[in-house]
């Protein structure tokens, strides 16, 4: 089933989340075992991250160092197929412009399109090694080129003529930044461009991570002023370690309220996940009672902070039971 589907025909607003791939040589029991974990809380679909190559230096006998060009999470779309037909769970893999030819994309797409997943993410991605060109190759250069990439394929249109060439039928998620994009010059340029996403064919939109509810609410207030109907879902991360009171500001651009600073650095090691748990339990309870579409949890490789979070939302009645809610105070 499709996300938009999938959120229109929701009972209850829908939980979903994003993991990652392992490591090169990494077992893929570990990621099952994870997804395992998750069952009993009904996801919606699941997000498999995808990572280009990236530059590694390996040293050789004679103490010289040999540059070479690897992926070090490869498997996104094997995975996105194993969780599916292991479990019955939907899965939406990320398509990245950086690292990857157009070429290589439209092989990931065929790929996909036979195995019967119709989700996909297209995301510009992190800035990575820059490969030799191939002359008869070209590559995306923003999201916005991915969209209409796999836009034009939903409508039969592919690469190189192709006679006869059957369409696929993509649902389209893209990346919105309520802090705005690191890129952006400005938050109504920013929004800007992800109206031409949405022009350009996506179906829905998942937000940059946040720990203060008031930048989701006044992004969806700009997103629909500037005709941006889609579903708008909420991504949060729960905090889990006093490391990424600084790791997450300098990676994703975004900001940590006090109010979580001064409680997470209060606590000992072990209780920080306990004060982002309740912070996180209670954006998403002030989410949905204000009407958000549902939940988007990053949790990438382990369940240790989301079992408790969503233990806590089910005993107050589930996502659905969660309209209504107050929120922790700060949240906001």
């Amino acid at each position: 089933m499709k996300v938009v589907d999938i959120l229109a025909r929701a009972g209850e607003p829908p939980i979903s989340f994003e993991i990652i791939p392992p490591r090169r040589g990494g077992s893929v029991e570990d990621v099952m075992r994870l997804v395992e974990a998750l069952l009993p809380f009904r996801p919606a679909f699941v997000d498999v991250t995808s990572h280009a190559a990236e530059a590694v230096y390996e040293e050789q006998p004679d103490g010289s160092l040999r540059r070479r060009i690897k992926r070090k999470r490869p498997g996104t779309l094997g995975l996105c197929a194993a969780i599916r037909f292991r479990f019955g769970v939907e899965t939406v893999p990320h398509l990245l412009c950086t690292g990857f030819t157009r070429e290589e994309t439209e092989d990931a797409l065929i790929e996909l399109n036979y195995l019967g997943i119709r989700n996909v993410m297209a995301l510009q991605g992190d800035p990575r090694v820059e490969r030799r060109p191939f002359p008869d190759r070209t590559e995306n250069v923003h999201a916005l080129d991915l969209v209409g990439q796999v836009a034009a394929m939903n409508r039969g249109r592919y690469l190189h003529d192709l006679a006869d060439a059957a369409p696929t039928d993509f649902c389209i998620g893209v990346a919105g930044y309520p802090e705005r994009h690191a890129e952006a010059p400005n938050t109504p340029r920013d929004i800007g461009f992800l109206k031409r996403k949405i022009d350009a064919g996506a179906h829905y939109v998942v937000t940059q991570m946040f720990f203060r509810n008031a930048h989701y609410f006044d992004f969806v207030a700009r997103c629909r002023a500037e005709g941006i109907h889609v579903p708008i879902l909420p991504g949060l991360k729960i905090l889990s370690t006093k490391a990424q009171l600084t790791s997450l500001p300098r990676t994703f651009h975004v900001e940590i309220p006090e109010e979580l600073v001064a409680e997470a650095e209060k606590a000992d090691d072990e209780r920080v996940v306990d004060v982002g748990v309740e912070w996180a339990v209670a954006q998403a309870r002030e989410l949905l009672s204000r009407g958000a579409p549902g939940i988007h949890f990053y949790i990438l490789q382990s369940s240790r902070e989301i079992t408790p979070a969503l233990e806590r939302l089910r005993r107050a009645g589930g996502p659905g039971g969660a309209r209504g809610a107050a929120g922790m105070r700060g949240a906001g």
